[in-house]
């Protein structure tokens, strides 16, 4: 019996990564960036989104591919825009206790862009009773916590209580997976695999849970045509231990495929929510195609298996 064809996740991701880099310029800090009444969502969010996605999928793609040396492109163009590091350092001093310059910062440590003075600066902030006990959603404080181990600081507690404090780690009733409880998983399952690069990150109780659900989830969100949350869910199931069979994951895979267009962008969802058309502009498109080159390129590389007993390539941008 020959096996089912499947959807060519490699080339989905090279689309993605194409449009990316055509829309680089959407990804700009602006010079309201410092401003106290500036949009982080608008600005640093997306900054760090790219940095980290491209990130990752350099570590998951053979260097001198065109995916790695795009990644490596836009990863460099991203650092630039912090200007190596410094806005970031300008912004945490100006709000010290929040954890978003944190949390975009160690993206680029993760990738080998590093800024000493910034280090030097939060590390004092990270010893503070303040910074400490600053309350935080569980979600977020695992990110808090997985930023400060990627920076080179000792996590200021560990991570297993918070889990269980989350939706996730209480192992829910299946029925009652909805869409903010959906990407609150999703990003719990990111920080605990290290946005997919530690693949036994997982509590086994929830990663048989996942492997269970995951499936049916995904159905429902191809039929709502809900694509940003679709690309979540399949870079969820790219970072279990075990990788779902390609059967299981298909029909999404192909949905998504159908959905992308030529430029290569594909949009947070398929219909508005009064089933108008969305436009496919960058606001619109530019979370679901870096979610979906982050999953294609995570699935590709699992699919694939480690090429010479390592998977990932370590390092600084090339």
């Amino acid at each position: 019996m020959t096996a089912p064809v499947t959807t060519d996740v490699r080339r989905l991701a090279d689309g993605a990564l194409r449009w990316l880099s055509d829309n680089r310029d959407g990804f700009r800090l602006g010079d309201d960036a410092l401003e106290a009444d500036a949009d982080v969502n608008g600005s640093w969010k997306p900054l760090g989104e790219l940095a980290q996605m491209c990130g990752c999928i350099r570590r998951h793609t053979r260097p001198g591919t065109v995916p790695h040396d795009t990644a490596c492109d836009l990863l460099r163009h991203a650092w630039r825009e912090t200007r190596d590091g410094a806005l970031i350092l300008d912004v945490q001093r100006l709000e010290p206790w929040a954890p978003y310059p944190l949390e975009v910062y160690a993206a680029f440590a993760s990738a080998g862009l590093r800024n000493p003075a910034y280090e030097r600066f939060t590390a004092v902030l990270a010893r503070t009773r303040s910074w400490r006990t600053t309350e935080q959603l569980p979600n977020r404080l695992l990110s808090v916590l997985n930023s400060e181990r990627r920076t080179g600081f000792t996590p200021h507690e560990e991570p297993s209580a918070a889990v269980r404090r989350t939706w996730l780690g209480g192992l829910p009733e299946p029925w009652a997976f909805e869409r903010t409880a959906a990407y609150t998983l999703t990003h719990v399952v990111y920080h605990l695999t290290d946005w997919g690069n530690d693949t036994h990150g997982l509590p086994e109780d929830i990663a048989v849970y996942l492997h269970t659900w995951l499936p049916a989830w995904l159905d429902a969100c191809v039929e709502a045509g809900f694509w940003d949350l679709c690309c979540e869910l399949l870079a969820v199931a790219a970072a279990l231990p075990e990788l779902p069979a390609p059967e299981l994951t298909e029909d999404a895979w192909r949905a998504l495929a159908a959905a992308q267009d030529a430029s290569g962008a594909l949009p947070e969802m398929d219909r508005g929510p009064h089933g108008e058309e969305v436009p496919r502009v960058f606001a619109n498109c530019y979370h679901s195609t870096l979610v979906a080159a982050f999953a294609a390129t995570l699935t590709a590389a699992r699919r694939a298996g480690p090429p010479d007993g390592d998977a990932t390539h370590r390092g600084g941008p090339t």
